[in-house]
């Protein structure tokens, strides 16, 4: 999988990130088949990019899994 070009990327944080920091990530729309996420508090490090089917099952099983 070849890694889009980020420059100019919309970014946005999880609605349950705060403002005291933390570990967080942040992802990027509008690329098709793929979802680019990198740290929220690391800019210009370095992103990582999964299939867009992988991602939402990630997050599905987060909304649906087992609260511990």
């Amino acid at each position: 999988m070849s890694h889009p070009d980020l420059n100019g990327a919309a970014w946005r944080k999880s609605s349950y990130s705060n403002q005291a920091g933390g570990n967080c990530v942040e992802v990027a729309g509008g690329f098709p088949g793929v979802v680019p996420v990198r740290d929220s508090k690391n800019h210009d490090g370095p992103t990582l990019t999964f299939p867009a089917g992988s991602w939402m099952a990630f997050i599905t099983s987060l909304k649906t899994g087992p609260r511990l």
